[in-house]
């Protein structure tokens, strides 16, 4: 388990100074066999086929991840008992989210120490190194599934004592499952980001976490709230170990990772999504919007240069994305202290 303080620092240290994030979930599910038509998203997959969830985190460490998320980012307490789940079950199944993760990582581990070579037919990636599960939390907006996480408009009646009632339980038990870090992804605006950091405090949560926004205009968080504002909060917050965005188109990141650095001294983590636009009615990604791979990873280095020091993928990227980018910075990298 990273500890808190100098965990960011010590990991990246051992990574060569940049570490490789996963890419997208939900996309590499169905490709997989999953459906997901359904609110709960690439959760529905802990109660339906959790074994895909577990071959697509095992695809990303073959690419290369240093960090790979679980699969609660849309998995609440009230969203599995919307679907008829009881507290405990719910509760379960966000333990499970990580257990799964966690699962991955020994396997991934199990099949390194078979390896002979670094690299292996299928140039899947098998080299023993430190590698991180993180728990990932969505924001309110993700559990409505309307698309609120892209505009971070709950209404006019929202406040931050509702918002850390709804993720308390959540962020308590996900924290205590085992993971290494909390991810709290996508977060839209500045309210919430204010609930995260308090419920870390509040809950006395003994783990590290990185707050990450999105933005749709390179400038702002998706709800208008000032990013540095939003990144100030990250900032004043001794659990939290990494300030980045994610899920947003690769052509603002530069920007924003410049804007990030006026604010805090702290590692900053970028990753993006395709650049695809999302049509919140039909719940479905507009195709030939986004960008390839090649010119997705052809910004790594620059992002690199201006700031970043975790760097992955997020909607529409895939476990080819995440390849690219680690044989990109695999030049860069300086040489990584033996793993323990």
């Amino acid at each position: 388990m990273v500890q808190v303080g100098t965990a960011m620092l010590d990991f990246l240290r051992h990574c060569g100074g940049v570490a490789v994030i996963d890419g997208g979930l939900a996309t590499e599910l169905e490709r997989h066999g999953a459906n997901l038509n359904d609110p709960l998203w690439s959760a529905k997959c802990l109660l339906t086929s959790p074994h895909l969830i577990r071959a697509v985190h095992l695809d990303y460490l073959e690419a290369g991840a240093d960090i790979i998320i679980t699969a609660s980012y849309q998995a609440t307490i009230q969203g599995f008992e919307n679907k008829g789940y009881s507290l405990e079950e719910s509760e379960n199944l966000l333990r499970k989210s990580v257990e799964i993760a966690l699962e991955a990582r020994e396997l991934y581990y199990s099949r390194c120490s078979e390896s002979f070579t670094d690299h292996n037919p299928g140039d899947k990636i098998l080299k023993q190194r430190e590698i991180l599960v993180a728990a990932s939390v969505g924001s309110y907006g993700a559990y409505l599934a309307d698309g609120s996480e892209y505009s971070g408009d709950y209404g006019d009646a929202m406040d931050l004592e509702f918002l850390k009632n709804f993720h308390r339980r959540r962020v308590k038990v996900l924290a205590d499952s085992g993971p290494d870090l909390i991810a709290f992804e996508t977060v839209p605006n500045k309210l919430e980001a204010q609930a995260f950091a308090m419920l870390l405090e509040e809950e006395e949560i003994n783990i590290p976490a990185w707050l990450s926004f999105n933005s749709k205009d390179g400038v702002n968080v998706v709800s208008g709230d000032s990013l540095s504002e939003c990144v100030a909060i990250a900032e004043s917050s001794d659990k939290i170990v990494a300030v980045g965005i994610n899920c947003t188109p690769p052509r603002f990141i530069r920007d924003l990772i410049l804007s990030i650095k006026k604010v805090s001294a702290k590692p900053i983590l970028i990753y993006p999504n395709s650049g695809e636009s999302y049509d919140a009615d039909r719940k479905e990604w507009v195709q030939n919007t986004g960008v390839s791979d090649r010119d997705f990873v052809s910004y790594v280095n620059k992002w690199c240069e201006v700031g970043a020091s975790l760097v992955g993928g997020c909607c529409r990227t895939t476990p080819h994305t995440i390849r690219s980018i680690y044989k990109t910075l695999s030049s860069t990298r300086s040489a990584a202290p033996p793993s323990s």
